[in-house]
């Protein structure tokens, strides 16, 4: 992956709704795990949503059922669609991917196991 770029940040009250999009570029981005990591300030980067290349998808256990991840290998996209913000997911929301092997669950390796890193996009949820 020689590019990922997020789109979509913003301002939302409690209770409403973000939508984030990421475009990567790759030769074999099907290849790939991707997904989402979110960094609050002064915390550690955390894994928010991540899409396998087989298409099995894990969640923070803070995000379930609020969030839905999804990925189209033609467009080479990434979109996390966020509901019923919290304050809580405020933060950086960056865009990742990692070469994923066949059967592999990329989510064992939260956010350090990602080896490629959008510039992120900021989401502030207010109360």
């Amino acid at each position: 992956i020689t590019r990922l770029v997020e789109s979509g940040g913003g301002s939302a009250q409690a209770g409403g709704s973000l939508r984030l999009s990421c475009e990567g570029s790759s030769e074999a981005y099907d290849k790939y795990c991707v997904g989402w990591v979110r960094q609050a300030p002064g915390k550690a980067r955390e894994a928010v949503a991540v899409v396998d290349r087989d298409g099995s998808i894990n969640y923070a256990d803070s995000v379930k059922g609020r969030f839905t991840i999804s990925r189209d290998n033609v467009k080479e996209t990434v979109d996390l669609q966020m509901n019923s913000l919290k304050p809580e997911d405020s933060g950086t929301y960056y865009c990742a991917a990692v070469i994923g092997g066949a059967g592999y669950n990329c989510w064992r390796g939260g956010a350090r196991g990602m080896d490629y890193w959008g510039k992120g996009t900021l989401v502030t949820v207010s109360s």
